[in-house]
């Protein structure tokens, strides 16, 4: 395992394409530890920047604290040194607090800070819920942007300013005009990653706008393709961005949004139906029925 700084880690993180590992279950969708750590250990073997562990795509919101303990050491364990792993945090102050806690503890370089739980709040009350848990930790931290935390730039510089650990921004807004904002005001003080489902419809554009790296979910069941994908993003060859956005991402979109929730759905079953076994999503998500798993098949099979 590498020990990485906060610097370290950004300038990690930000020289590749990322990826969240979904979590496997058992068919009493108990957490399966021997299949998780087979998954993350055949991903850390392609060239990811970083995984993490345990994020949205991993059902960071269906796991109990024992078991995101058990999944982030089982990530670190798995990956290749020059691999590093990010744990995750969210929900209150403290529960936060006390995941960024466990994640130190289990070994993880960095922390993936998520929205606080249900409720709105002011930036003002974002900023303090941020600073906190920057505070607790020494860990490098990427604060995740997204549904009732969507920052401002005003917000986003005070926070880079108040915590030297905070080293990135995710956004899972996709907003040009908010990104444009944060990025002008901030400027490379932070890296920044695209943090929206299927993040490779939107990886061109955001390149002009400071955002050099995505985390990508499809990376779980086709990583030869998503760096392929990434590559040509980074060389700016529309062509090929354009013709697999076409040819692939948006018939993959397709199907993803014909139930909420299937963003994560749809990942699992990319494994399940290229035969690596991952399991079943735990509720509140809904699995694909038999046959959009068919469908997804065959579209995979276009870029394998």
């Amino acid at each position: 395992m590498t020990a990485y700084s906060p610097h370290d880690l950004a300038q990690k993180v930000g020289s590749g394409l990322l990826s969240f590992p979904v979590t496997a279950f058992a068919d009493d969708l108990s957490f399966d530890e021997a299949r998780y750590r087979q998954h993350v250990s055949w991903m850390s073997s392609h060239d990811v920047a970083g995984l993490f562990a345990a994020g949205g795509t991993g059902e960071f919101f269906s796991l109990t604290n024992d078991e995101l303990k058990v999944i982030v050491r089982s990530a670190v364990d798995e990956a290749v040194d020059t691999v590093p792993v990010l744990g995750p945090a969210g929900g209150s102050v403290a529960n936060a607090i006390a995941q960024a806690k466990i994640s130190e503890e289990a070994g993880a370089a960095g922390i993936l800070l998520f929205p606080p739980y249900l409720t709105e709040a002011s930036q003002d009350g974002l900023f303090a819920y941020i600073d906190a848990v920057c505070k607790s930790t020494s860990l490098g931290v990427i604060v995740y942007s997204r549904a009732n935390m969507s920052l401002d730039a005003d917000t986003v510089a005070r926070a880079a300013e108040a915590n030297p650990n905070l080293i990135g921004f995710k956004d899972g807004v996709g907003s040009l005009d908010q990104m444009t904002k944060i990025y002008s005001k901030v400027g490379d003080r932070l890296i920044y990653i695209g943090g929206l489902p299927t993040a490779e419809t939107y990886a061109l554009p955001y390149l002009e706008l400071g955002v050099t790296t995505y985390s990508s979910a499809m990376f779980n069941f086709v990583p030869e393709f998503a760096l392929r994908f990434y590559a040509a993003v980074r060389a700016r060859d529309h062509e090929f961005v354009f013709t697999n956005i076409r040819d692939f991402v948006l018939p993959y979109i397709e199907l993803r949004d014909r139930k909420r929730g299937y963003a994560v759905s749809i990942v699992k079953a990319g494994l399940n139906v290229t035969g690596r076994e991952i399991g079943r999503v735990r509720a509140p998500l809904t699995d694909l029925n038999a046959e959009e798993n068919e469908a997804l098949r065959a579209l995979i099979a276009r870029v394998q």
